[in-house]
């Protein structure tokens, strides 16, 4: 019944440590034997998310940035891709300037932030990414920017997070892909349009799509899919509107969720 599962990464398909399990692994790869499309859903940049496409050796376009980007694995052709609107984030450079907060932006699959910090190298660490450091950000409004992240304690972004949606209104969709990250797309940049796009360029009806998920970053993919299936390890939103709750990822709940509904 299902023809295409879409995977987020961090939380969902590795593991605390940043492991992918060889059961996840194999329970992937034979799903792609049965015909089943299985590709990546991610925050990450194209960069980070294709080489653990190619370490599942995953020969299909992959969604990155929140959805904002999708570009095959292997070829590297532009599927999709959206923007962050120029004059917010020019408003945006200008308002973490004034009031010293770090964001980072996204051109061209580089990362770029104004300074050298734990935060930024932190990131880099996690997502196996490298930096460019550029000390007038607001320089690169101009150009195209796949996404904007501003990154400090949760509680700080929970405080921001409603003035900025005040302030922007519905050009720019504002989410969290962890507490601690403040994330600002293209309204048509979400995981859940990417996922409608691309099961609409592989044939696949929504009715037959499988989303798997942790964060609220998640959601729109989860509501898309025929099948929006949570993390054990989750947040709470999110478990209460997915149609199935699955083990934790360090106990395997990909695999698990891939045996229950495909490999059956």
């Amino acid at each position: 019944m299902y023809k295409l599962i879409a995977i987020d990464i961090d939380d969902t398909l590795i593991t605390d440590d940043k492991q992918i399990t060889p059961g996840t692994a194999d329970a992937i790869r034979r799903a792609v034997d049965r015909g089943v499309h299985v590709t990546l859903a991610t925050g990450r940049m194209f960069a980070s998310a294709q080489a653990i496409a190619k370490q599942l050796q995953l020969n299909v376009p992959i969604i990155t940035y929140q959805g904002s980007l999708i570009k095959t694995a292997l070829d590297e052709q532009v599927i999709y891709e959206r923007h962050v609107p120029q004059e917010i984030a020019a408003a945006l450079f200008d308002y973490c300037d004034q009031h010293d907060l770090h964001i980072q932006a996204y051109h061209n699959d580089q990362l770029f932030a104004k300074k050298i910090n734990q935060k930024l190298l932190d990131y880099c660490a996690n997502s196996d990414v490298p930096y460019t450091i550029e000390p007038d950000l607001k320089r690169l409004s101009s150009l195209p920017q796949t996404k904007l992240i501003i990154i400090d304690d949760p509680e700080v972004l929970d405080e921001l997070k409603p003035k900025f949606e005040a302030r922007f209104g519905d050009r720019v969709h504002i989410t969290k892909s962890k507490p601690n990250f403040l994330e600002f797309i293209h309204p048509e940049g979400t995981k859940g349009h990417a996922l409608k796009v691309l099961a609409e360029q592989l044939g696949c009806p929504l009715e037959s799509v499988i989303a798997i998920g942790d964060s609220w970053n998640d959601r729109e993919m989860l509501e898309a899919a025929g099948l929006g299936i949570a993390m054990g390890n989750a947040v709470p939103a999110l478990k209460e509107l997915a149609d199935y709750i699955t083990l934790s990822n360090n106990d395997e709940g990909v695999k698990h969720a891939i045996e229950k509904f495909v490999l059956i």
